[in-house]
């Protein structure tokens, strides 16, 4: 069966980042693999991703992935993204998650239109700063803007920062975009217009560790 050469490339980057050999079953299913240095998830913990019909996990311990192979097996593969599913099968301490992962290859990429002037700032900027600090912890934490490894393209209202997308290097081929909005100009598509800007200067640019990368609220 021919394999979507996107969903091909999608799935070799979390391959990478499992930090372990384990790939996506070619026909649906799920592989586990013990990978106590993977990036897919916070030390200690097990992560899941699921692309297509086929998953892949990695956890910490060897006990861990026996009960996890055993337990999740059983499972659609659809159902292993969603937190109340996991729940029902496994005493489940905390759950990060889940997120949605969107792909798009470089031809089908379309930029979105500015309706502002969008500009680039050093990370660490004194305006990046304070647009962080504007907005409540929770929202700063799920932006993950203090994390970002990139400059950040900007918008602005008068002199204030009011939107920024920036990235954070996973690997030599993934990133996550990380995108703030102030909450008083949200639903204006601001966080569209400069998460466009950075995907498109990914686009041009490689490896992702010297430029760009994705996740917008």
């Amino acid at each position: 069966m021919a394999v979507d050469p996107l969903l091909k490339q999608a799935q070799g980057v979390w391959e990478t980042l499992a930090a372990a050999p384990v790939s996506f079953p070619l026909v649906g299913g799920l592989n586990v693999v013990t990978s106590p240095a993977s990036q897919m998830a916070p030390p200690s913990c097990a992560g899941i991703v699921v692309l297509g019909e086929s998953g892949i996990v990695t956890t910490p311990t060897d006990r861990e992935a026996q009960v996890l192979r055993r337990i999740l097996a059983g499972m659609p593969t659809s159902s292993l993204t969603s937190s109340e599913a996991v729940r029902a099968v496994l005493p489940v301490h905390e759950v990060v998650g889940p997120a949605v992962l969107g792909y798009v290859s470089r031809d089908g990429f379309r930029p979105v239109p500015a309706s502002r002037s969008v500009e680039r700032l050093a990370r660490g900027h004194q305006d990046l700063t304070a647009l962080v600090k504007s907005v409540s912890p929770e929202d700063a934490g799920e932006s993950g803007m203090d994390e970002i490894t990139s400059a950040a393209f900007v918008v602005r209202k008068g002199a204030d920062v009011v939107a920024a997308a920036g990235f954070q290097v996973w690997s030599a081929a993934a990133a996550h975009l990380c995108v703030l909005t102030a909450a008083e100009e949200r639903g204006r598509g601001l966080a569209r217009q400069v998460a466009s800007r950075w995907a498109a200067h990914a686009s041009q640019r490689q490896p992702l560790r010297e430029t760009s990368g994705p996740s917008p609220r």
